[in-house]
């Protein structure tokens, strides 16, 4: 199996799993957590590239996109490990860990919006909050990419 369809099925699962936390699990997501996604949304297309590339035998192509998709994780694992710190107290979060919102206008005047805090973890798993799986998980990618850059095709 291709590296790429490897890297563009466990970015989409990704992806998708955070969406359905925010969606069905009610899990609002900061805006450190929204910057993490940035990695995903640009893997997951780019792994697409890369597959194709490397369907049509364009392997240089391939593996400067994969570096790219590595890079691209690298970084954004140590965002995860930065947002990870902040919600465990480490070190303080961004000066907007406050957490910006839109005013929500009902019938009544304001709506009561939720200020979704960058350094308070809602939800962990195994010690873990979403930040620290996502920095795992981003991690994990990045060492798949760079195999696969790596790797003769």
């Amino acid at each position: 199996m291709a590296v790429s369809a490897v890297l563009f099925g466990l970015a989409l699962l990704t992806i998708l799993t955070a969406h359905a936390f925010e969606q069905f699990g009610g899990y609002a997501p900061c805006p450190l957590c929204l910057q993490e996604r940035y990695a995903y949304y640009f893997a997951v297309p780019a792994a697409l590239i890369a597959f194709f590339a490397t369907r049509s035998e364009a392997f240089g192509f391939t593996r400067l996109v994969l570096v790219l998709i590595a890079i691209g994780f690298v970084l954004n694992a140590a965002l995860g490990v930065y947002h990870a710190g902040a919600e465990w107290k480490f070190w303080p979060g961004p000066e907007t860990c406050a957490g910006g919102f839109d005013l929500n206008w009902g019938k009544e005047g304001i709506v009561d919006t939720p200020v979704i805090r960058c350094d308070e973890a809602p939800w962990h798993f195994l010690g873990l909050s979403f930040a620290g799986w996502n920095a795992v998980v981003s991690a994990g990618l990045a060492l798949i990419a760079a195999y696969g850059a790596a790797r003769r095709v």
